[in-house]
């Protein structure tokens, strides 16, 4: 938003998030039913800190 030059506070994109989050989800439900493959993997990253 800020490219384009609008304003918005964090507040605002959160309550946007909490009133589409779940319509988008029940609309893209329908894809997460079916494996599109039967193997699947889980990309991890380990950082390590040293204090």
């Amino acid at each position: 938003m800020a490219e384009r030059g609008v304003r918005v506070d964090h507040s605002t994109i959160y309550r946007w998030v909490q009133k589409y989050a779940p319509e988008m989800e029940r609309r893209m439900r329908w894809q997460w039913r079916r494996p599109m493959s039967n193997s699947w993997r889980v990309d991890e990253t380990y950082i390590k800190v040293r204090g």
